[in-house]
């Protein structure tokens, strides 16, 4: 049975475990080596060469790579990420085993492929992942969906999504300066409830079935904020949640609950 298992999720920290108890692969490692090992002990999946085959970054800011250190000194788990990407988190270079994401990454039970999404990081992506016979796409940290996301995402069985403000909390702030607000809200910044609701709609009709709301943001959003725009939406297009696709919202810490599809 196929399992995605969100790490964590939020502004602060984010991962996602796919694969079987056990045994997958690891998108982003943005919380400590600790964190991560408990994680995943939770699901009896050890944090080595043997219960992870692959550690996939999507790019190189802190909330997603802060685990990264401690991980290359630990273990022996080859890092892919896009060039731009590895050039950034290693200035200096590394002897860690590193490999670019943008030519593939093929296994005996694993195919993955990166996309390019729209942030202000360095050659930041987004990665399709075909095991066994199903799909996953991860997508958070974009301003927009990129044609190259929509192409790689549609038809995708399952699909994490950024769902990471609303607008309307984002707009009454006042903790958040103008410039902040300006950079979240752009081309190169975060999708908005509303944005990931118009893509929910376009993934359900393309026959994804579980969608996963992701990288909510603390301060300009809630669960319930974010899960009730997609839903309203979907609904309002003739799509029910539990009948025609599952709507469930990554944790920001997990407790050791994953979804299987």
């Amino acid at each position: 049975m196929s399992r995605i298992y969100p790490i964590c999720s939020s502004s602060s920290a984010n991962s996602i475990f796919i694969g079987t108890r056990g045994h997958g692969i690891i998108v982003d490692a943005g919380c400590s080596f600790r964190a991560l090992k408990n994680a995943l002990s939770l699901i009896g999946t050890k944090l080595d060469e043997s219960g992870v085959e692959a550690v996939f970054i999507t790019h190189e800011h802190t909330d997603h790579i802060k685990g990264i250190e401690q991980l290359i000194k630990q273990t022996k788990i080859p890092i892919f990420a896009s060039n731009g990407t590895l050039e950034a988190m290693f200035p200096n270079g590394t002897e860690a085993r590193v490999f670019d994401a943008e030519e593939g990454y093929h296994s005996a039970d694993f195919e993955v492929n990166a996309f390019h999404i729209s942030h202000d990081a360095s050659m930041p992506v987004g990665y399709k992942i075909r095991f066994r016979d199903d799909t996953f796409g991860i997508c958070t940290d974009t301003g927009i969906v990129t044609a190259d996301a929509e192409k790689a995402l549609l038809g995708c069985k399952t699909v994490l999504l950024e769902s990471n403000y609303d607008e309307e909390m984002l707009r009454k702030n006042l903790n958040y300066p103008p410039d902040l607000k300006r950079r979240i809200s752009g081309e190169f910044g975060h999708l908005s409830n509303a944005a990931c609701a118009d893509f929910a709609l376009r993934l359900v009709k393309s026959g994804t079935r579980h969608i996963i709301l992701g990288h909510l943001s603390r301060e300009n959003n809630t669960p319930n904020t974010a899960k009730n725009c997609v839903e309203k939406y979907l609904s309002e297009h003739g799509f029910i949640n539990e009948r025609d696709y599952t709507l469930n919202i990554a944790p920001v810490t997990t407790s050791g609950e994953y979804i299987a599809v």
